[in-house]
């Protein structure tokens, strides 16, 4: 997918942006999805590829939206060596976005935590 950062810039907010487009990350206890409970499909705030079912959204009491299992091929796995720990980036397969990390600590059967910024999804209600 081509991406025209130009274009983006226009579209996103400067939140948006630092967090999708640079490896930013937002405030813990801020993002507007963390307590949503809504039924539906969080996508990509960039490219609207479908990333998580709320079926698979738990509270980690971490301070962002949390989920235990991840659309299959929606999202890519990276290894992040920077701030001075070992992490797993995950972002958006299409358009290559940052999302947040995964961790192996999840409470449900998969271990899966993926915990992600509230500012790079959109929820498409059921």
């Amino acid at each position: 997918m081509d991406i025209n950062e130009q274009e983006l810039k226009a579209k996103l907010t400067p939140e948006e942006y630092k967090v999708l487009r640079e490896k930013g990350t937002e405030a813990p206890f801020s993002g507007k999805l963390l307590h949503d409970d809504r039924d539906g499909m969080y996508k990509c705030k960039v490219c609207g590829q479908g990333l998580f079912m709320s079926d698979a959204k738990f509270d980690s009491g971490t301070g962002w939206p949390s989920f235990d299992q991840a659309i299959a091929g929606s999202v890519i796995e990276k290894s992040d060596d920077e701030m001075g720990m070992h992490r797993t980036e995950i972002t958006c397969s299409k358009c290559r976005s940052h999302l947040g990390h995964v961790f192996t600590d999840g409470p449900t059967p998969t271990g899966k935590r993926y915990c992600l910024n509230s500012v790079c999804l959109d929820l498409e209600v059921k």
